[in-house]
């Protein structure tokens, strides 16, 4: 599943506490008793319909009801426990997907997600995100670059056909989602390093449709 830009969160007039955390297992995730590989803070923001039951960007059913997230650059199946810097609250799920591509947000939580640490109701929430090491996959990883969403596909078709012939090594491909209008780059060097390059180098015909360095892997 490619993710799509989400509208705005509409926060709730909700006043009440937040109820207590339910304790969680984390029988199958990665060892988090380490000190993590990567933390970072920043808005987190949650999904699930209409991707509920739809294939996630690492090749599995995307299920709002289980422990997972959305991040751009983490190495998929990544154990993340993410804090509500607010409510002190933590949840650990698991990187199964891409996003989000909304300018200020690190972090999509599913809706479970979201709700074990009170984010579900108002939308967004500001986080603390402790990746810990997943020795499955290469440090380095595979990167492009996706730009969108175009509402225009002509928009979309016309940035293609220029990149195809500024980027002749590279794969640049068009696809439409529920949202818009998507162009994605894969560097014929699939770095980060290039993937950074391409992203700095790209104008969009649509102000709104802003490019995004994103892992494949």
């Amino acid at each position: 599943m490619v993710r799509r830009p989400e509208p705005p969160a509409v926060v709730a007039n909700n006043t009440a506490k937040p109820s207590a955390a339910i304790p969680q297992s984390t029988a199958g995730f990665d060892d988090i008793s380490g000190k993590p590989v990567l933390t970072e803070f920043g808005v987190a923001s949650w999904y699930g319909p209409p991707y509920h039951n739809r294939t996630g960007a690492d090749g599995t059913v995307f299920d709002q009801n289980a422990m997972t997230a959305a991040h751009r650059t983490l190495p998929m199946g990544s154990t993340v426990r993410v804090t509500n810097v607010a409510t002190n609250q933590s949840v650990v799920v698991r990187v199964t997907d891409r996003g989000p591509f909304v300018p200020g947000r690190v972090l999509d939580l599913s809706m479970a997600a979201a709700k074990a640490i009170g984010v579900w109701r108002p939308g967004v929430a500001q986080v603390k995100i402790e990746a810990f090491a997943h020795a499955t996959n290469d440090p380095a990883g595979r990167w492009c670059v996706q730009i969108g969403a175009f509402k225009s596909e002509d928009d979309a078709l016309d940035l293609q056909a220029e990149l195809m012939q500024r980027y002749k090594t590279a794969k640049v491909i068009e696809f439409t989602g529920p949202t818009g209008h998507w162009v994605r780059v894969n560097p014929a060097k699939p770095d980060l390093a290039h993937a950074n390059e391409v992203a700095q180098s790209l104008e969009s015909p649509d102000p709104a449709a802003l490019p995004y360095v994103v892992r494949l892997d």
